[in-house]
């Protein structure tokens, strides 16, 4: 059993009276299983459903590239690509149904720009609109699966907007496999500058920021395999352990050996979204 909060958000949610934007609404009549948290791999090209019962606890939260759009069985909320761990928390027994959006998705399924959502929850309501929030938060209420009906809900979006940005997915995957700046650029066409602008739009940070994000999870999860820290570290991409280290404090607020310690990252495969430290 994960002692995991994937990207909550109960004490930074906006409350406002109403369904009208609000999306304040009547409880879920028909609950997710209890379990504590389980996902799977959406037939939505990109995109990850996931389910969980918070347990009350409060949890860091890792940075990783990812966005999510998130039902606690009242409000819609969208959380956004973060630059640093941050501490979040929920109410014992909030039941959550969620879709987490790999690097790239998100913006063409939100019709936003990903930098307008970096290290924010706004409220989904606010970012897609009143009316289209508040028809979905309505037929969640009316279903039994509300994490197969976000599902449905993205992929219409999606197919409507024309598909994943299939080229910035690329750049994503690049710089997922520790490609350079220089090298992802040249093997997209695309001049620094460039690479640098879309990716601002796409990921919420230029390309320089999100290889730190996805070189800190690639070290974590070799790291949860098993591999000594140090290993772990120049396995990723760190030049070496003194790197390693302030990369991780800079990232984080915490030790490497403190994240290999907790529960971090332990949930999902790697990179997905937001994973805790404790």
């Amino acid at each position: 059993m994960y002692a995991v909060i994937a990207r909550q958000h109960g004490d930074g949610m906006r409350r406002r009276p109403g369904l009208r934007g609000g999306l304040i609404l009547a409880s879920m009549s028909v609950m997710l299983d209890p379990s504590a948290y389980r996902e799977r791999t959406s037939a939505v090209a990109g995109v990850t459903v996931w389910a969980r019962v918070a347990d009350g606890s409060s949890s860091w939260i890792l940075p990783d590239g990812c966005i999510d759009v998130l039902w606690n069985g009242s409000e819609l909320t969208v959380a956004g690509p973060d630059t640093t761990a941050h501490r979040a928390s929920a109410t014992n027994g909030t039941r959550y149904a969620a879709l987490r959006f790999a690097s790239g998705v998100a913006p063409t399924v939100l019709g936003v720009a990903a930098d307008g959502l970096r290290d924010q929850r706004p409220s989904l309501a606010d970012v897609i609109g009143a009316v289209d929030a508040d028809r979905l938060a309505e037929s969640l209420l009316a279903t039994d699966d509300p994490p197969s009906q976000l599902e449905r809900w993205a992929g219409r979006r999606l197919a409507h907007a024309g598909g994943r940005d299939r080229t910035m997915c690329h750049v994503a995957a690049l710089i997922g496999d520790g490609r350079t700046v220089a090298e992802v650029a040249a093997q997209v066409g695309y001049s620094e500058r460039q690479l640098n602008r879309r990716s601002l739009a796409s990921f919420g940070y230029g390309p320089k920021v999100l290889a730190r994000v996805l070189r800190l999870q690639r070290a974590m999860r070799s790291a949860r395999a098993g591999m000594p820290l140090v290993q772990a570290g120049l396995a990723a991409g760190y030049g070496d352990q003194a790197h390693f280290a302030h990369e991780v404090r800079a990232l984080t607020g915490q030790t490497a050996s403190q994240l290999v310690g907790s529960a971090a990252n332990r949930s999902t495969p790697l990179p997905s979204g937001s994973r805790n430290v404790a």
